[in-house]
């Protein structure tokens, strides 16, 4: 089936800035695209585009002085099977003594995903006696589901994990640190796509 995608996003600036985002189709998608994804800017700005560690496709705009707003916009149609996911219930989940030494920075807290916090005794309570492998990230994938509720009015750029658990409330990038925390407490190496959150 063919999609349609895009946005118009309108920043405010009161001060020369540096403005990086992930707008773009995700580069394992881009042969789906049967149109678009160009992402203009308005003002005469330039977007120098980069590839970052992760594989994401990324842009950065330089914005100067005395520029009040910067609007991104695009569109696109891009084909979609429309099939779910692939489910693999056999996955293996691989015991912390095992696991590759470069998956082990994946289990460590981090600003966003407090593993050493009271999230820690409550992933063991709630997600122990869970299947271990894809049955457990799965029911870590439920219990945030339903544990929070998507609000973009209540959307903060610096709500951490926990933050998100006792609020109850987030955006995209709130449900995935919590599931990334999770995950993490439960010797699952982890990280989250949607902000980029690495270990450290």
């Amino acid at each position: 089936m063919k999609m349609d995608l895009g946005f118009d996003i309108a920043l405010s600036m009161s001060t020369p800035n540096a403005v990086i985002f992930m707008l773009n189709v995700h580069p394992d998608r881009t042969r789906d695209l049967i149109s678009g994804d160009s992402i203009s800017v308005n003002a005469g700005l330039q977007i120098s585009d980069y590839i970052d560690a992760f594989g994401n496709h990324c842009g950065r705009v330089s914005v100067p002085a005395g520029c009040a707003e910067i609007r991104l916009q695009t569109t696109a149609v891009i084909h979609d099977s429309g099939l779910a996911d692939v489910v693999d219930w056999q996955a293996v989940q691989h015991q912390p003594q095992n696991l590759p030494a470069p998956t082990l920075g994946f289990l460590l807290p981090s600003r966003y995903c407090e593993v050493d916090s009271l999230l820690l005794n409550l992933a063991w309570n709630q997600f122990g006696s869970t299947p271990e492998g894809w049955g457990r990230v799965q029911a870590i994938c439920n219990f945030v589901h339903n544990h929070l509720r998507f609000d973009c009015a209540a959307a903060r750029a610096n709500r951490s994990a926990v933050e998100g658990f006792n609020e109850r409330t987030g955006v995209c990038r709130d449900f995935a640190h919590l599931a990334v925390t999770l995950c993490r407490c439960m010797n699952i190496p982890a990280f989250s796509v949607v902000t980029r959150e690495v270990p450290g």
